[in-house]
């Protein structure tokens, strides 16, 4: 038995008893434990964090996507964030020899999600059996619109289990394994759009930007949103990711209006931004108290 993460996102932020209904169906399975639940209405997306066993975890990824199939409707869904599918499901080793057995259950729970639910699915990241569907927003290119044409025309956009077409009101369901990450949202102060998709181009890896940093601009009520992925905070922490993005728009004469982290992140990420914060701004570590503390007594 091995101890697994699930971060499960959802296609619903604003109906909370749609969510209640999958978190009970999480919480209904003994061995997992529901660590974190956050909702965003103008995304219209929510996250789950849970751990277990990776079988008991398996079955509450399971019954949270099988509750999101019977509450979601992509048809009458429309929010910031991009969307294919009811859900999107990444298993998480919480130690890094474990990948291999969070592949093995992104299958196992993938397979099942299309013969009991009939909904089809695409594997990603390291349980991609495709290389160009390792990155999720690839996969996800077009939306649940642009997908539900293409699956069955396209060969290439064929589903890894289940029948090329999607679900009439689930669409398709991502299923992957990924090591941790962290979703960090930055809000700009202002309406342009424009500007937070430049600035998102600027600082993704993939555009020659951050390393290890995926990026898209987002239209809020009244601003705009870099929403990143840092799939390694090590190589790019929150504090570089902070700092570019926040230059860049500083550039063009417009303020970060507030930042967020979206679901849970590693401690080492917090320890990192605060050695940071230090830093910038003149303290340093003989300023802080368990530290001259443990210099005096050793």
């Amino acid at each position: 038995m091995t101890l697994v993460e699930c971060v499960p996102n959802f296609s619903e932020g604003r109906r909370m008893w749609v969510v209640d209904e999958v978190v009970a169906a999480v919480e209904a399975v003994e061995g997992v434990a529901l660590l974190d639940r956050q909702s965003d209405a103008t995304h219209n997306r929510s996250v789950l964090t849970f751990v277990g066993k990776d079988d008991a975890v398996g079955e509450a990824a399971f019954r949270s996507v099988e509750a999101a199939v019977r509450f979601i409707d992509l048809n009458h869904h429309e929010g910031a964030h991009p969307r294919m599918g009811a859900a999107d499901v990444p298993f998480v080793p919480l130690k890094a020899d474990d990948m291999a057995a969070c592949i093995a259950l992104a299958h196992a729970t993938g397979a099942r999600i299309a013969r009991e639910l009939g909904v089809p699915v695409y594997f990603y990241e390291e349980a991609a059996r495709r290389e160009e569907r390792r990155n999720l927003a690839d996969v996800r290119e077009g939306q649940f619109e642009g997908i539900r044409e293409a699956i069955g025309a396209d060969p290439g956009r064929a589903p890894d289990e289940g029948a090329p077409q999607v679900h009439p009101t689930a669409g398709a369901v991502a299923v992957g394994a990924r090591v941790p990450l962290i979703a960090y949202n930055i809000n700009l102060d202002s309406p342009d759009l424009d500007l937070a998709k430049r600035i998102a181009t600027a600082v993704r890896e993939r555009d020659g930007g951050l390393p290890k940093v995926k990026a898209i601009g987002l239209a809020l009520d009244d601003a705009v949103q870099v929403s990143m992925n840092l799939t390694d905070y090590r190589t790019t922490s929150l504090a570089a990711a902070y700092d570019a993005v926040a230059a860049l728009a500083r550039d063009a004469g417009v303020a970060v209006r507030a930042s967020e982290v979206v679901g849970l992140l590693p401690q080492e990420a917090l320890v990192g931004l605060a050695r940071a914060t230090l830093r910038a701004t003149g303290f340093t570590l003989a300023q802080v108290l368990e530290a001259r503390v443990l210099d005096t007594l050793l």
